[in-house]
């Protein structure tokens, strides 16, 4: 049973490579939106004492099979000489039965400006190479299950990979407890068909934000309590998704709590329920999150996991002097 199953779901699969082989990609979603910054945002390059350097994993549907598996990672640096940030970007998506894996590799760079004493605003760029490909020997064609064949027939495709170049733009506004930013992603609409058709991944719209409503700070120590409110807003095509959440944070121990799937601010009303906890020390921060599905695949899919690291280290040749970039009062997760 479990054999037909699989082979059920690689059929599954190739019909819906299909079909969006003229349709429109979408981009993969990670849960700890903060945890993988310069993913979410360009604007957060740099917004950090130093240097940064961020690992991401998720495990999308483990119940599924096929693997749906996403890692990333960063590194940036701070150029408080020039109120700047720079850094690179790179992110692997695989998909399917048939290891379908998407490629980004970018560089990035922010700026900050002063509006005020109170108000900043973080304009910011991601320049990067796409890179789509396909393990086309891996796929189950429908000739292959059925021994008339199809009706019409289906060919492979002649290509293996697709490859382009994209482009992303963000800005972010901030004062030490309020934040709000949106990201426009893939305007140069990058190609994705590996029959030579003119298939794209459409442009992505995210707008996030947040407020510290809760804060406690000990004189001359850094140890803190916060409370924090925030949501994320996506868009891509005819998709869009919402999430709303709690973030609490009382050294070292920060716990979240999200809700995706907002009625009539989501394409999938009810999605999941977000758990996390992480802990935050000063140069060290690692996370976990789980997604619990609420929807109508609730007994199929297993939900998904979710791991964060991130390390922020000084070189120790700074004088303790250097001026700092003010720093952005969202979580870390």
């Amino acid at each position: 049973m479990g054999s037909i199953l699989f082979q059920r779901t690689k059929y599954i699969f190739i019909l819906s490579f299909i079909l969006l082989v003229d349709s429109l990609g979408q981009d993969p979603t990670f849960s700890q939106f903060y945890a993988n910054a310069l993913y979410l945002s360009p604007s957060f390059v740099g917004a950090t004492e130093e240097y940064r350097i961020s690992l991401n994993y998720r495990n999308q549907w483990p119940a599924v099979p096929g693997v749906f598996h996403t890692y990333s990672i960063s590194f940036d640096k701070a150029l408080p000489n020039f109120n700047s940030g720079i850094g690179v970007l790179a992110t692997y998506d695989v998909a399917g039965s048939g290891d379908l894996t998407t490629t980004n590799i970018g560089l990035l760079y922010s700026y900050d400006f002063n509006i005020n004493k109170d108000w900043h605003i973080r304009p910011g760029v991601n320049f990067k190479f796409y890179y789509l490909g396909l393990d086309i020997y891996k796929l189950i064609f429908n000739s292959q299950i059925t021994g008339s064949g199809t009706t019409p027939p289906i060919t492979p495709p002649p290509f293996d990979n697709v490859a382009d170049v994209d482009f992303a733009t963000s800005a972010l506004v901030y004062n030490d407890r309020i934040w709000a930013g949106f990201t426009l992603d893939h305007l140069l609409v990058p190609k994705t068909s590996f029959y030579g058709d003119d298939a794209t991944v459409p442009i992505k719209f995210n707008f996030y934000g947040g407020v510290q409503v809760m804060r406690k700070t000990r004189l001359r120590v850094k140890m803190q309590e916060v409370l924090s409110v925030a949501l994320n807003f996506q868009k891509q095509a005819k998709f869009y998704q919402s999430d709303v959440g709690l973030y609490y944070y009382k050294d070292p121990l920060i716990f979240g709590l999200w809700y995706r799937g907002i009625p009539f601010a989501t394409s999938q009303a009810g999605d999941a329920i977000i758990g996390l906890l992480g802990i935050k020390t000063n140069q060290l921060h690692i996370g976990y999150s789980y997604d619990f599905t609420i929807s109508n695949l609730i007994a199929s899919t297993a939900g998904a996991h979710e791991i964060s690291l991130v390390y922020e280290f000084t070189a120790s040749n700074i004088s303790p002097q250097r001026r700092k970039i003010r720093s952005i009062p969202c979580p870390e997760f």
